[in-house]
């Protein structure tokens, strides 16, 4: 099982995450964007938005592999490559 390392490099508009992913295989790094508003939509506040990107790393990892996931991109793509992600994200912030 993957583990999933999150930290928020800048706060503002975007919020900025540098996001490590590591296995028994190895590890990749990514920079993940966050408008506010995607946040608050996807969370309503209650989760941090590092719980936010963990979660959206877990929902991508159940779909592809670590080194599939893009290495810079920001959430709100992610509905466009996965149309249930929205539908299926409070499933996976819950097991923040």
């Amino acid at each position: 099982m993957a583990m999933i390392e999150v930290r928020q490099s800048a706060g503002g508009d975007p919020l900025k995450f540098a996001v490590v992913v590591r296995d028994d295989a190895g590890e990749t790094r990514h920079v993940v964007t966050m408008a506010p508003a995607t946040y608050q939509e996807l969370t309503a506040g209650a989760h941090s938005p590092v719980k936010c990107i963990e979660a959206a790393f877990r929902f991508l990892l159940d779909r592809e592999a670590k080194e599939q996931i893009l290495g810079r991109f920001d959430m709100g793509v992610i509905p466009h490559y996965y149309p249930d992600f929205q539908r299926r994200f409070p499933d996976y912030l819950s097991q923040a």
